[in-house]
């Protein structure tokens, strides 16, 4: 039987690789036999996740301490990764953060952080990963945008979290644009509600339950493997003509 999958061999850069989803979803391409790079600040968190998805996998995973928002951190990744591996298939862009708080309260220095680490951070990633995809004519570059970065929202005040994965969504766009002659497709996932160890409090208090079961057609959050299927179809030899798309897995939130 074929696996639509696959993809042993290839070289899976994952941001915002030491908890939650940038975690999940590097486990998820290294059950497909992906070798991997972990990018984030915590480096004692990343070997300890390296050790773990090499045991579990048996694939190779290289921990790399980055900022993305500092370019030469980023560059110094990339070659790190081409001496390790000489070669990058994939990028996931996960690496993000959010401020909440109503729009006339929000800080000079709130809305610049959230564009920098979620929209500049990516584009910075991109750019530099990219350079070396474009060498090999060759790669898929996947950007975890948002569900808030299609709609707005009454439920929690996070305009600047809004303007940046909508940058991000249209980033995809434009990236797809120029660098599909190249061979590469660029695409993004805009996750809606999951429960992670930083989230799960919260949504599972009464007031969130209430909302999941208001304005989520499916009632309830995402749960953990559940952006999984849809990275690895992004990231793998299924989604050749796929480029340019930015997929909701937000249970229908944003259909409605």
């Amino acid at each position: 039987m074929k696996n639509y999958f696959d993809l042993t061999g290839q070289v899976a850069v994952v941001t915002g690789a030491s908890t939650g989803l940038g975690l999940q979803m590097a486990k998820a391409f290294a059950s497909q036999g992906a070798n991997l790079v972990l990018l984030a600040r915590r480096m004692n968190l990343l070997e300890e996740n390296a050790k773990a998805i090499n045991e579990e996998f048996g694939v190779e995973v290289l921990p790399f301490a980055c900022d993305i928002t500092d370019t030469e951190q980023v560059k110094a990744a990339v070659e790190v990764t081409i001496s390790k591996f000489g070669r990058v298939d994939i990028l996931m862009n996960n690496a993000g953060t959010g401020a909440v708080a109503p729009a006339e309260e929000i800080t000079d220095e709130q809305f610049k952080h959230e564009l920098n680490i979620d929209l500049f951070g990516t584009f910075v990633c991109a750019r530099e990963f990219g350079k070396e995809m474009i060498k090999a004519k060759y790669g898929r570059v996947i950007n975890i945008a948002s569900m808030y970065g299609l709609v707005g929202n009454m439920i929690a005040g996070s305009s600047p979290y809004h303007a940046a994965k909508g940058g991000v969504v249209n980033l995809t766009r434009a990236l797809a644009a120029e660098w599909g002659k190249y061979g590469i497709t660029v695409n993004s996932i805009c996750p809606g509600y999951f429960y992670t160890d930083l989230t799960t409090a919260t949504l599972d208090s009464d007031y969130f339950q209430a909302i999941a079961k208001r304005s989520i057609p499916l009632e309830r959050y995402g749960r953990s493997g559940e952006l999984d299927t849809c990275a690895l179809f992004l990231a793998s030899p299924a989604s050749t003509y796929v480029n340019g798309q930015n997929i909701a897995v937000d249970g229908g939130y944003t259909c409605i």
